[in-house]
């Protein structure tokens, strides 16, 4: 009954740069990773064209938002210099803002920030949460874009070699606190404003279950939440057998499994690689709704 009271405090519209999201039913953020080395699909967008072709085919298995990417932030990934981020994200970026979809960048450089969001892109998915010098400036000057605030440990080449320790959940939800509270300062709306526990950013597989199994705490903060354990290592972990750890791309079953589960505990979005298989399994998690 708790969390029932509380999800009535969290906010069901999400403020985007052209649409105004109703997250009165859980929305299917597709994945279109422009990078030759994503830990799961690294290599299989890379060019422009086939970045296209697959996100064309994301809409068409149900995916709502489409989350694109120019830099991998895998464990252990090296960073990528902003000309050839933009270099990855800018053609792919000048054709999908004409489909009328939502249309969300995940980038942590306000450069990248600046340049996609002139473009008419919709949303930023920011790993560091706009702490990267000049990102909360580039936000805060924007008209109306939506934000997807993450909690990350440490960074993305150093945050599985010593992960966190303690109370996960406490962590997350005062770092993630401690955000909405210096954005909403800079006067960033907050209807535009989404929070990411940071699943695989920094924690053991135990924590990773902590925080879906007590994901509907977080609701408490009053911001919806978005849930990314599409085909992450935590996933892999526990569908391991005899030492074997399956691919990314083996871990389908376990990814929408994880996702439903994620809307139950109170997610307005997940985002996954897998769109179809998560659109059908939703399908009957809201029939008996």
């Amino acid at each position: 009954m708790a969390c029932q009271q509380t999800e009535l405090n969290v906010a069901k519209r999400w403020q985007t740069a052209r649409f105004d999201l109703d997250l009165s039913r859980p929305w299917v953020m597709g994945i279109v990773n422009i990078t030759p080395d994503s830990f799961s699909d690294g290599g299989q967008q890379a060019l422009t064209a086939q970045a296209l072709r697959h996100a064309e085919k994301l809409l068409d298995n149900g995916a709502q938002i489409l989350d694109i990417g120019g830099e991998s932030t895998r464990p252990g990934a090296t960073a990528v210099p902003l000309s050839q981020e933009l270099a990855r994200l800018m053609p792919f970026v000048r054709e999908a803002v004409r489909w009328h979809v939502p249309i969300s960048v995940d980038t942590y450089k306000p450069e990248v920030m600046q340049a996609v969001l002139d473009c008419g892109v919709d949303i930023i998915n920011d790993i560091w949460a706009l702490r990267q010098p000049g990102a909360e400036r580039v936000i805060a000057a924007h008209p109306g874009c939506g934000v997807c605030l993450m909690h990350m440990h440490r960074d993305p080449q150093t945050m599985q070699t010593e992960t966190m320790a303690g109370d996960v959940l406490a962590v997350v939800e005062t770092f993630l606190q401690d955000r909405v509270r210096v954005l909403l300062a800079q006067g960033i709306a907050a209807q535009r404003l989404v929070l990411d526990p940071g699943i695989g950013f920094g924690k053991t597989v135990a924590q990773n279950f902590q925080l879906l199994a007590r994901q509907a705490e977080l609701l408490g903060l009053g911001y919806p939440i978005l849930a990314g354990w599409s085909r992450k290592s935590a996933l892999g972990a526990v569908l391991s057998k005899e030492g074997q750890v399956p691919e990314p791309a083996q871990r389908q079953s376990a990814s929408v499994a994880a996702a439903l589960l994620a809307v139950e505990r109170g997610a307005s979005v997940v985002r996954v690689h897998d769109v179809k298989e998560t659109v059908d399994a939703l399908k009957v998690w809201q029939a008996i709704q």
